[in-house]
């Protein structure tokens, strides 16, 4: 679809479909800006690889630490582990065990460190949300 960009000195730049009518009153218009909405969502469910590692710091910060796994099914089934880290977790969350089902809403980041061997670097999910959602019935 083809657009076509319009300017006025005292309006942030639009874009706006050549379809549409040219009159003010029935334009919609979408500001454009110069990087597009953070898209850095992240929503998946799978089971908990191993029970939650939690941590209480001394600072009073509790962090959790989960694995959770999700299955692709294709011509070539595979299971993928997602790090996730829960700050502040649900007492839920919390007690979780071994293959309980998980919600994750949350995004993605990329955290870098310095080891003996180098520069290191691990992609996690920092979760908004958690919900146990229990347990996964075969049949």
């Amino acid at each position: 679809m083809s657009t076509r960009q319009t300017q006025d000195s005292q309006t942030p730049p639009t874009v706006q479909p050549e379809d549409t009518p040219s009159n003010e009153e029935s334009r919609d218009e979408v500001p454009v800006t110069k990087r597009p909405a953070d898209r850095n969502v992240v929503s998946l469910i799978g089971q908990l690889a191993t029970a939650p590692d939690v941590r209480t710091f001394s600072s009073g910060a509790i962090v959790a630490r989960l694995l959770v796994t999700t299955r692709i099914e294709t011509d070539r089934p595979r299971t993928d582990v997602v790090p996730v880290t829960v700050w502040s977790p649900s007492p839920a969350v919390a007690e979780a065990s071994r293959g309980d089902v998980v919600q994750v809403a949350g995004t993605v980041q990329r955290r870098f460190w310095t080891e003996t061997e180098g520069r290191r670097s691990r992609v996690e999910v920092v979760a908004d949300d958690v919900e146990v959602l229990g347990r996964f019935e075969d049949g």
